[in-house]
């Protein structure tokens, strides 16, 4: 009778909102049938899928990154079965609503969180007594009222699927480029239930868990709490990923890092930008020294893995002053930093300053940033392809000892020539096998002087532990002696194809 679905980025990707939905349909749960599809999945057979259930209402997940696919799949929906009611929800229909095809299309959109409102709103519609008007606006739910969801994980789930929780819902912080800005306060949920939900969870054999708390260490006697409870589950599968702000780690915190093996930790950490004047424009609260130092005791003192984002593009922020950014964060060595291109997110307090620093975005999704006043469309472009370039080689851990060599003294400096030459000579950031990537940075370095045996030293002992096949044509051709250990390199392991997914979540920019 009713369906709730949404279009995942990837499969392995399980939609916590929608599960959010169905835990708290109260008697109408029965009669509710989740169901998930990827958004490279053609539109027709989504639809397909979807009316075979003969579902009077269908609710659907609206995000920045599947907008474009689900109002294909509402509008075909309307096209075939108009009787159906569409229920929309999500960030991307929760602000200007009036400029959306899909609002056009749907019967009604729910603003802010669903999570009692999309019930409330069905059984009216099954009463008999719908609303009077299209956009209805959730208030925040008191989150002691909400039935939790993590029942709601089936076998499938676990086995295959990243595990998404949250302890807290959303931010006291105000930087304008993220939703999370409109928020008054974070706010726990009931920390006993919580954990009895996390312990299920792994009795049921659940060893990855993803949080989505905006701000995770922000209260650290919660953050402690949640400690501990995995350290006394601690085991060679556990996977914890966490996001936390970079310049709140105290010594009691510090000291229960400490204590949890490499591998198990991930730290997402966003830095965003290192330029005062662009954190203060911005409304950005973050302590530069803080920061740095904290990620140094990160890198050095704990066997946490380091995601750490910069987002290009920012009011204020040229060229230079990002890549003055990129540097100092190098210099610490984080084990990833993700280079964004700011995107527009509607309802964002960052568009107050389009004009004064002429933010143009693509009217497109993922509506990134096309210029702005410090920053020409070509190097928008340019950054475009360093970011591609930056995650294949930079982030993949497969360039070790390269990596170093195409950094050299001068690293964001050095690595946008290799990225601009790349795309000169392949014309390409897409489809480039792992060979050819090796065999571009081989020729690229030896353009730069570098020693050819160093080159071939170097990328040849990367190659041998990334566990790929053949060789490249430099290992073919070259002359060269090859150094590396075939004792010590070891294919990639499974904690960091597990890091890798958990990266590319469904949680914001």
């Amino acid at each position: 009778m009713i369906t709730l679905t949404t279009l995942n980025a990837r499969y392995f990707h399980a939609s916590l909102g929608l599960r959010y939905l169905l835990a708290n349909m109260g008697e109408l749960e029965p009669v509710t049938t989740l169901r998930e599809f990827i958004f490279s999945e053609r539109p027709n057979d989504i639809v397909e899928s979807l009316l075979r259930d003969q579902p009077r209402i269908i609710g659907l997940g609206v995000y920045i990154w599947n907008i474009t696919e689900t109002t294909q799949v509402v509008a075909l929906l309307k096209q075939i079965r108009p009787d159906i009611n569409i229920i929309l929800g999500g960030p991307e229909v929760s602000y200007e609503t009036g400029q959306q095809d899909i609002v056009r299309y749907a019967d009604y959109v729910i603003t802010g969180p669903g999570d009692l409102a999309f019930a409330a709103l069905c059984r009216r519609i099954l009463n008999g007594n719908s609303p009077g008007h299209k956009i209805i606006a959730a208030e925040y739910p008191p989150l002691q009222q909400l039935v939790l969801p993590y029942g709601h994980y089936n076998e499938q789930d676990i086995a295959s699927r990243i595990i998404y929780v949250e302890a807290s819902r959303g931010c006291p912080f105000k930087c304008e480029f993220c939703l999370s800005s409109l928020d008054k306060t974070a706010w726990p949920f009931e920390p006993d239930a919580f954990l009895d939900a996390l312990d299920s969870l792994h009795q049921r054999g659940v060893r990855h868990f993803k949080f989505v708390d905006r701000t995770f260490n922000l209260n650290i006697k919660s953050s402690l709490h949640i400690l501990e409870f995995f350290l006394e589950r601690l085991d060679e599968r556990l996977f914890l990923h966490f996001e936390i702000i970079p310049d709140h780690l105290p010594e009691a915190l510090k000291a229960a890092i400490r204590r949890f093996p490499a591998g198990t930790l991930q730290f997402e950490i966003g830095i965003q930008t290192l330029n005062p004047e662009v954190q203060q424009l911005i409304s950005r609260k973050q302590d530069v020294i803080k920061t740095l130092d904290n990620l140094q005791w990160l890198r050095n003192e704990s066997g946490a893995h380091l995601h750490t984002d910069l987002i290009f593009g920012l009011p204020g922020e040229s060229l230079d002053s990002f890549g003055d950014g990129f540097n100092q964060l190098i210099k610490l060595n984080p084990h990833e930093i993700q280079v964004g291109i700011l995107k527009r997110l509607r309802g964002a307090p960052l568009a107050r300053h389009d004009d004064a620093y002429r933010m143009r975005y693509s009217p497109y999704p993922p509506y990134s940033i096309l210029q702005t006043s410090l920053v020409g469309f070509d190097d928008v472009q340019r950054m475009t392809r360093y970011a591609r370039y930056w995650d294949l080689i930079g982030n993949s851990g497969r360039f070790g000892r390269g990596r170093a060599l195409l950094l050299g003294d001068e690293p964001f400096e050095r690595f946008l020539a290799f990225s601009d030459w790349v795309f000169q000579r392949t014309g390409k950031t897409h489809e480039i096998s792992l060979s050819r990537l090796y065999d571009l940075a081989y020729q690229w370095l030896l353009q730069q002087d570098e020693d050819r045996h160093n080159a071939y030293d170097a990328l040849a002992a990367d190659y041998h532990a990334s566990g790929a096949r053949g060789l490249p044509e430099f290992m073919n051709n070259a002359a060269g002696s090859l150094q590396y250990s075939t004792g010590t390199e070891q294919k990639p392991a499974n904690r960091q194809a597990r890091r890798r997914q958990s990266k590319h979540g469904e949680t914001g920019q």
